[in-house]
């Protein structure tokens, strides 16, 4: 590297290969990418069913555990985070949601400036592929791809539970991620053509030769060298040793919802009692460096099923080897899929404009890790509120790069978030009750039908309850008036120059939806603020939100009640 660098873009996640592509995209500027993970060359991370084995892999994923959560019964939540070429986008379950459009509008109405569904839109637009092609809502030509895998051919139990969501009073969705996300429909995913379109696929593979980006594998990134409040470079280790690098015009951080706020304490940026209890010189006092965390939580609510049609039958080693010799020779059947064909996004309680409460539907009952399959057949919801109010912390406990941080969500710390949860279990009960699933339904297995009351529910919830994974928030965008916003709505670290920070830790607040497709549209909107260049045009699209969502939690009463 004898050229100046222009950029260095610290982590090849969902954000940074995106910002990776898009700042050497004209060959003007000289990018370095750094990535502590190695290639993501391997079946288990391009074969869609295979999602578990990449997210489970210290290889391939940061292994993080919280602290004992003190409202989850002192459990230390697993926390994976993607170590790996393409980030989490290399290791996650592939679902693609982006979010109600009010979740953006939110961001906008909380101080991020030019951040309303509007603005978003556009970017969504031009990240994706979508298999159907483009039309007011979906993009027809970028370099993600979305799809519904097999397009719930292969098991009739997807549409059961469309079915079952619009017995149960629901309205039903063609298309949650365009004009009407509440409902039930199909559910997307980043995957084309049978393989995982992860952003090192999307991004980094069309733009790996450019002779103006440089792509540094092995590298622990140790801080962000500043000189009088400006960003210069950083230090970095590789095979033990200590390097440094410069740029001439910006450091962006994209580090993730952990590693950004970590990167920014070890550098000397953050809340200084942390700092300083860690050993850290105080470069800039930042009292919101790692705070306002966020994350979903999701349960599996499974059901025993009368036919012998789910995926428990497939996860001996024989089937197993057939599903992947189809998917190696022509990359179809359950191979090129992460199995979550169908969904719902419903509203718990009246007085809600938007969905809080998300469904994954899956042919099988099985933990995500592939763990504790249920003996004989049976089928599951992951179901998760949303849209949270608890908050918690990402904190250093020592100056050096190599040591994990303290990570606490406060997961149900508040009691609009358990009262949530109640409504989620019994919601969800009713909905998988309904007479579309009478064929198929053999009896609840999980939480059980013992498990009735408040006191139960919250019960078997903290005991049960799992990340979905989706640690956001820690470093959020806002107005700097704010004292707790760490960035400006243009991604700048506020009080330190030519430093960004570009990825989910700096969304204000959590979406109600996964995490990867909002944070590559953020990453492909930030590359032309980056870039200076004029944003794409707002699209003022029609968003549709139930009329008498002030009155009504659904549109109908349910065919079956079962209170």
């Amino acid at each position: 590297m004898n050229k100046d660098i222009d950029y260095i873009i610290v982590g090849a996640g969902s954000a940074g290969c995106v910002l990776a592509n898009r700042l050497s995209e004209s060959g003007e500027y000289q990018v370095v990418l750094l990535e502590t993970g190695g290639s993501d060359k391997n079946i288990m991370i391009q074969m869609p069913t295979a999602l578990s084995y990449p997210m489970n892999t210290e290889k391939y994923a940061w292994q993080f555990h919280t602290e004992p959560e003190p409202y989850l019964d002192n459990r230390k939540m697993h926390c994976p985070r993607g170590k790996v070429m393409g980030g989490s986008s290399s290791i996650n379950g592939m679902v693609y949601v982006r979010g109600h459009a009010r979740d953006f509008d939110q961001w906008e109405e909380k101080g991020a400036a030019g951040w309303s569904y509007k603005d978003c839109l556009p970017y969504f637009k031009r990240s994706e592929t979508w298999y159907k092609g483009e039309d007011d809502y979906r993009g027809g030509n970028g370099p993600v791809a979305t799809s519904n895998g097999n397009n719930m051919k292969l098991n009739p139990l997807y549409k059961a539970f469309i079915e079952a969501g619009q017995d149960a009073g629901y309205p039903k969705t063609s298309d949650y991620n365009g004009k009407q996300q509440e409902g039930f429909g199909p559910m997307h995913m980043t995957v084309g053509n049978g393989v995982r379109s992860s952003t090192s696929n999307a991004y980094i593979k069309p733009a790996k030769n450019r002779s103006n980006l440089k792509i540094l594998s092995g590298v622990l990134v140790q801080r962000v060298l500043l000189k009088n409040k400006v960003a210069r470079g950083v230090e970095y280790k590789v095979n033990g040793k200590t390097q440094k690098l410069n740029a001439s015009k910006e450091v962006i951080l994209c580090a993730g919802s952990i590693g950004s706020p970590q990167l920014l304490q070890l550098s000397g940026i953050g809340p200084k009692e942390v700092l300083q209890s860690a050993g850290v010189e105080v470069k800039h006092h930042l009292p919101g460096v790692g705070e306002n965390l966020q994350d979903h939580l999701e349960v599996y609510f499974q059901y025993h099923c009368k036919k012998p049609i789910t995926l428990n039958s497939k996860l001996n080693l024989f089937s197993k080897g057939l599903i992947g010799i189809q998917w190696v020779l022509s990359k179809t059947g359950l191979g090129a899929t992460n199995h979550f064909e169908s969904c719902g996004f419903i509203r718990s309680r009246v007085g809600l404009e938007w969905p809080n409460i998300q469904y994954h539907f899956l042919p099988a009952a099985m933990r995500y890790d592939g763990n504790a399959a249920m003996s004989g057949h049976g089928y599951q919801v992951h179901a998760g509120v949303n849209k949270v109010n608890s908050r918690g912390s990402i904190k250093i406990n020592s100056s050096e790069a190599e040591a994990k941080p303290t990570i606490l969500f406060n997961y149900l710390e508040d009691k609009q978030d358990i009262q949530d949860w109640r409504d989620c279990i019994r919601l969800t009960r009713e909905i998988l009750n309904q007479p579309s699933l009478d064929e198929f339904n053999a009896g609840e297995a999980n939480p059980g039908d013992n498990i009735n009351s408040d006191d139960e529910i919250d019960a078997w919830v903290r005991a049960n309850v799992e990340s979905a994974y989706h640690p956001s928030c820690s470093c959020k965008m806002g107005d700097l008036e704010d004292t707790m916003t760490v960035v400006d709505n243009e991604g700048r670290v506020n009080g330190i120059q030519s430093l960004r920070v570009i990825d989910s830790s700096i969304f204000p607040t959590i979406p109600n939806g996964n995490l990867n497709g909002p944070t590559i549209m953020l990453a492909e909107k930030m590359a032309d603020v980056v870039l200076g260049k004029t944003p794409l045009k707002a699209m003022n699209n029609d968003v549709w939100i139930d009329p008498s969502w002030k009155k009504t939690q659904r549109l109908t009463d349910p065919k079956r009640s079962l209170t």
